[in-house]
């Protein structure tokens, strides 16, 4: 299952929004429910995960061999993962209001725009540990999703299915889960988007000798779109990306290219599985503040030294973020967790009162009060209190979440919905299904033939400016 909102200016609305979806998707499920973790449950090895199908188009199939691709690179399993995406763009007013108030008016208003996006990447590049410490709740996985039943040395058995890492935050973000050693040469920094796009441009056009040992086709079978280092650029992992919504026959980067950053994606956020909805408004207002404390920032180019760094913090902050022995690097220096922490609290206090000037109440401050106890107090993340919950019961995390799933499902399909919601959704299935028809219908090339002019417009630039280094700076 995959639950997309419309674009909301209010946390409130989008997860109004988002209660409907479940609410409508538990009205059309017969025992079943809804997985409420970021790691899987129980499985019976790699082909029990089926890949998905997106009907006989080429678009369709062209959906269903890239997952046939992740399956043969990384194992089926992979794909049973689940996080919370959260997408954020700020108003053109605000922009333009920045612009002025920096004297920037001489550069184009799409390439300023784009020039702060990567400036708040890159400075969430440096600090995303924080939200892998606070909202990471993934800290033990089923020993069925191990591969080969081979046990890493950071995990220890909590039961007879159970693994855990004592004192990690998120394994979904360690290198069980969606992690790429073969990604990880590309040292995408973030620091200009001609940089990010022509390094996506480069691995889907590269070859890997890995990937080609694996064979594209099977006799007429496809096994993978390509043998590159990226079969396509969503392939690229990342706890943030740039974004645009794209064109007919445009790829995201060309999209970017073309028009600039949109708005950005947030990646790193496992479910939380506490909430029927695996987010919570005091969440998402955190993250709001949060990403505009990046933005208000000074952030300057990432080396690919200081790279490595931040991949050294988030690697520690995944596997070990609540133990009291932690020390992080910034700026070269060592620093514990807790301190540099409230430091970065404090910083975000001032944009949390900026944020709250326009709002009933103050639920940005709130939201900082409500997680600052956080720092001082790891059993209070919702990785401790996920292992807290494992170690009450019989230590397993398929058992303890499908028991907290079930009660999550009779608080959901008592939840109203209006009429109006539940038509609308039951009209959005008509109108897809009769697309997809459309779209099969209209097909008039073979596969081979549209992935070849799929991929000869994917290697076209269409750069219209580019900023120098000082100003993107």
């Amino acid at each position: 299952l995959e639950y997309i909102t419309p674009v909301y200016s209010e946390p409130k609305e989008a997860l109004a929004f988002l209660s409907d979806l479940h609410t409508f998707t538990y009205h059309h499920l017969e025992n079943e429910w809804i997985w409420p973790g970021s790691m899987p449950s129980r499985l019976s090895g790699n082909d029990s995960v089926p890949i998905a199908d997106y009907g006989s188009s080429n678009v369709g199939t062209m959906k269903h061999v890239y997952r046939k691709g992740l399956d043969v690179r990384y194992g089926r399993i992979m794909q049973a993962i689940a996080g919370v995406h959260y997408n954020v763009s700020l108003p053109d007013d605000m922009w333009h209001a920045l612009r002025e108030m920096e004297k920037a008016t001489n550069i184009p208003f799409n390439d300023y725009r784009s020039t702060r996006y990567f400036g708040m990447i890159r400075h969430f590049r440096r600090h995303s540990w924080l939200l892998l410490y606070l909202f990471g709740a993934s800290p033990a996985i089923d020993k069925s999703f191990l591969p080969n039943g081979q046990v890493p040395d950071k995990l220890q058995p909590l039961s007879d299915d159970t693994y855990y890492a004592p004192y990690a935050t998120t394994l979904r973000m360690s290198d069980l889960g969606y992690q790429n050693k073969v990604q990880s040469q590309l040292k995408i920094c973030f620091n200009s988007l001609s940089n990010y796009v022509n390094t996506l441009r480069h691995a889907i056009s590269t070859p890997w000798p890995d990937y080609e040992a694996l064979g594209v086709r099977n006799g007429d079978e496809w096994q993978q779109l390509n043998a590159n280092i990226l079969q396509i650029e969503n392939e690229y992992y990342s706890d943030i990306r740039p974004k645009r919504v794209a064109k007919h026959n445009e790829t995201p980067s060309q999209a970017l290219e073309a028009r600039g950053v949109e708005y950005i994606e947030v990646r790193c956020l496992d479910l939380n599985p506490f909430d029927p909805l695996g987010v919570t408004e005091s969440q998402m207002r955190f993250v709001d503040t949060f990403l505009m404390w990046c933005l208000l920032s000074d952030s300057p180019w990432i080396s690919d030294e200081e790279c490595d760094r931040l991949d050294d913090n988030r690697r520690l902050v995944v596997e070990r973020g609540r133990d009291p022995e932690l020390r992080l690097t910034r700026n070269g220096e060592s620093v514990t967790l807790p301190a540099w922490g409230e430091q970065i609290f404090a910083e975000m206090a001032e944009v949390a009162r900026l944020l709250d000037a326009v709002e009933e109440g103050e639920p940005h401050a709130a939201a900082l009060e409500a997680l600052a106890p956080r720092l001082k107090d790891p059993s209070l993340t919702p990785s401790a209190q996920m292992l807290a919950r494992l170690q009450e019961g019989n230590g397993s995390l398929s058992d303890t979440l499908l028991s907290m799933a079930q009660a999550q499902a009779d608080k959901l399909k008592a939840t109203p919905m209006l009429r109006s919601r539940e038509a609308l959704l039951a009209q959005l299935i008509d109108t897809s299904h009769q697309q997809q028809r459309d779209i099969e219908e209209a097909d008039q090339e073979s596969f081979s033939e549209f992935l070849e002019s799929y991929f000869t417009k994917a290697r076209e630039s269409r750069v219209l400016s580019a900023l120098p280094p000082e100003d993107a700076q």
